[in-house]
């Protein structure tokens, strides 16, 4: 399949997910739409992902919208910055930066411009292809952002499920009033590797058997095999569509044999798009809540041409997903549009007009991921 320039020259891949309702019905509700207001014992968190390009314009007004609509947290599933070149809202405000400094200021910039502004609202981060580009890597990671990956819940759930794991990952998982947050590696061609599926695998034991979990959200960077958009997912390398499927046979298997809800959060493609796995690889009973939302920043591609299935799509966007979670665990998710408009009075102080309105405006992308090809003789749904 032919890939976008940019992202032949970071030499990656990945992401797209989905996240909805399993096994319940599921509202959905898509921008300014309206949604009836939480009621008593319900709780909300936010996910997105892909900031890279304009991110340090986009990411405040996102961080803006959040905190106004009372998350307990933000996730971001990946690609923070381009790191294959100059992040365009960064040369806008560094025009003599050479790629060495940026090298070394992309990330501590991510974090000064994207994650700042969500003050002490608590943060979750999944790595995304972008973060592995050269000369970046799952090390250097690690050693940037652990304040992050070592944060008291992720520290604490981690020794509880193994006393004598010490060492920092760039997967982890929390538990949060019955519902089980598994933020998973999917940022290069080997993932997921054995120890990250030997982990995964005990994770989702457990909650089987733990009666106060009552729903599972996993959250990538890229989505797992045979989406919507097959042609930017885990479907790049054998080595993750083959451990792809394995993660969603056994999310399935989760469901079915326990009843508890299972959604599934990826970014990767820079749209909004839910009903990820209703394809004609997967049959009525296996299709698991999807959601790719990569919609924080990075250029935006065109939808893929195939997605009739999905209630929300949209591209040439920007926003987070809202998920509102029920006294039972069930979880709604909302897509929630930021504007130009949104954009805080401190970031049109810091960038030139001109680039404000070239995110806003003119970040886009031609690409358009291509659809499944199922890996079956007799598909399910033909």
């Amino acid at each position: 399949m032919t890939k976008p320039p940019f992202a032949r020259l970071a030499a990656t891949r990945r992401s797209m997910l989905s996240v909805f309702g399993v096994g319940l019905l599921l509202s959905m509700c898509t921008a300014g739409q309206a949604q009836s207001k939480p009621g008593a014992g319900t709780w909300k968190f936010a996910v997105s992902g892909d900031s890279r390009n304009c991110g340090n314009i986009v990411m405040p007004a996102i961080a803006q919208g959040v905190l106004h609509d009372g998350a307990s947290f933000y996730w971001h599933l990946g690609d923070y910055r381009a790191i294959y070149s100059f992040d365009e809202d960064y040369k806008s405000t560094h025009p003599q930066a050479t790629i060495a400094g940026y090298f070394a200021d992309a990330w501590p910039d991510f974090i000064q411009h994207q994650l700042k502004p969500f003050g002490d609202l608590p943060i979750f981060l999944a790595p995304g292809n972008h973060e592995m580009v050269p000369p970046m890597d799952r090390p250097k990671y690690i050693a940037q952002f652990a304040d992050w990956l070592n944060k008291p819940v992720l520290k604490e759930q981690r020794l509880a499920d193994n006393p004598a794991d010490h060492q920092l990952k760039t997967y982890n998982h929390w538990i949060e009033r019955g519902v089980d947050f598994v933020s998973m590696d999917n940022a290069s061609p080997d993932m997921f590797d054995d120890t990250q599926m030997a982990w995964f695998t005990g994770v989702l034991a457990r909650a089987a058997k733990n009666p106060a979990v009552r729903s599972v959200v996993v959250g990538m960077h890229a989505t797992l095999p045979e989406g919507l958009s097959t042609g930017h997912s885990m479907n790049d390398s054998a080595q993750e569509e083959a451990t792809g499927r394995q993660v969603y046979e056994q999310l399935v298997d989760l469901h079915r044999s326990t009843g508890k809800n299972v959604y599934v959060l990826a970014s990767h493609s820079h749209f909004v798009l839910n009903n990820v796995y209703d394809t004609k690889c997967n049959t009525k009973d296996t299709v698991l809540p999807g959601w790719i939302i990569g919609s924080a920043g990075a250029i935006r591609y065109r939808l893929p041409q195939d997605h009739a299935v999905a209630t929300v799509a949209m591209t040439d966007v920007y926003g987070y997903l809202l998920g509102t979670v029920a006294p039972d665990g069930g979880i709604t998710f909302e897509f929630k549009q930021v504007n130009q408009s949104d954009v805080p009075a401190s970031v049109t102080k810091e960038f030139p007009q001109k680039q404000v309105d070239w995110c806003f405006a003119e970040n886009k992308s031609p690409f358009v991921p291509a659809g499944p090809v199922c890996p079956c003789t007799q598909c399910a749904k033909q």
